[in-house]
């Protein structure tokens, strides 16, 4: 007897879903489920029909270098070189089969320059859930690290979240925030994991990607920033040399930041410290429009003005950067 594929369909669901039931308890019984609505279907293997109704690792899944540079060029402003920087990074690093270690990325600059938003756009390209990734995993230093006293044990909770995530997807994605305010020393827990081992009690870290959020450093970016101004020179001038070497001095030399005397980088062990310059007048306009295209409004330039001149500039006698970067727009573009 032939069955109507319309109901084949409809069973193969049915068996999916009950077979995601009890999955925490008895694995086989998923198997069995999920192997009959194959043979239903016809045409979909076991992993195909899984991932229709849930999130897979796809480690191996390439990177569409084009969309990522497309939402960089379009979604971040004044940041030239986190564009180029992250956009090489990720493409050369996905598109190596065996790499040697983890990719590992540190960013920094004040706070409202695009950083949160930039580790954003990355989890987006590299898992399609983003943030809410069962693959992407986000640490907050003042909400899960917060005691100076439970340095140990938070070493211990971090090198076991990162194996068993890591064990469960290759291409898991970590991004730690607020690095500044992180107590030195909780970082180097993950040191092992960072390095060119092929493996750790079984486990291969190299296909995984780490990313530190920082505002250490921002001092120093200025200032470079401001040496360009000053001596008039573009902004877009400013190459990686310029404050690569400088930025990581500066970082393991400040008592503020988790990679206080790091063996990250002690060890050479963070691929690349990319910098985010303060951001311009017309880099804050820019970001209000951005923010009334994804509100769904009409762009008005009078209230675009109006947002931007509500900002305060800084150095004192120039006014040439906006001390909170984009940080604020949403909230000044609330009373409009």
């Amino acid at each position: 007897m032939r069955l109507d594929p319309r109901l084949g369909g409809a069973a193969a669901l049915r068996l999916l879903l009950a077979a995601h039931v009890v999955a925490a308890f008895e694995p086989i019984t998923v198997g069995i489920a999920i192997g009959a609505a194959s043979a239903l279907t016809g045409y979909l293997s076991y992993k195909d029909l899984y991932c229709r109704f849930a999130e897979c690792c796809r480690s191996e899944r390439p990177l569409n270098a084009s969309a990522l540079k497309q939402d960089l060029e379009e979604k971040l402003f004044g940041q030239h070189l986190a564009t180029e920087v992250i956009l090489k990074a990720l493409t050369g690093f996905k598109n190596n089969k065996n790499p040697k270690k983890p990719l590992t990325l540190s960013l920094h600059g004040w706070a409202g320059t695009g950083k949160n938003f930039v580790s954003q756009i990355v989890a987006e390209n590299l898992h399609p859930k983003g943030l809410k990734s069962n693959f992407v995993h986000l640490f907050v230093s003042t909400l899960h690290f917060p005691h100076e006293q439970h340095i140990k044990l938070y070493q211990d909770q971090l090198q076991k979240w990162i194996r068993g995530n890591v064990s469960a997807c290759a291409g898991s994605v970590f991004i730690f925030d607020e690095m500044d305010k992180l107590h030195p020393g909780v970082i180097d827990a993950i040191k092992p994991f960072l390095d060119y081992y092929e493996q750790i009690d079984g486990v291969s870290y190299r296909k995984a990607i780490f990313i530190f959020l920082s505002n250490a450093g921002g001092d120093l970016i200025t200032k470079t920033a401001l040496d360009f101004w000053r001596a008039g020179r573009k902004r877009e001038d400013i190459q990686l040399k310029d404050l690569e070497a400088v930025l990581s001095v500066g970082v393991f030399n400040n008592k503020h930041s988790g990679l206080w005397h790091s063996g990250l980088i002690d060890r050479n062990l963070i691929d690349y410290f990319i910098p985010f310059l303060p951001l311009e007048y017309r880099h804050v306009k820019m970001c209000v429009r951005a923010e009334m295209r994804a509100r769904g409004s009409a762009i008005d330039e009078d209230v675009v003005t109006r947002v931007a001149e509500e900002m305060t500039f800084f150095p004192k006698d120039e006014k040439i950067y906006s001390d909170k970067g984009c940080k604020t727009v949403q909230s000044r573009l609330d009373f409009y």
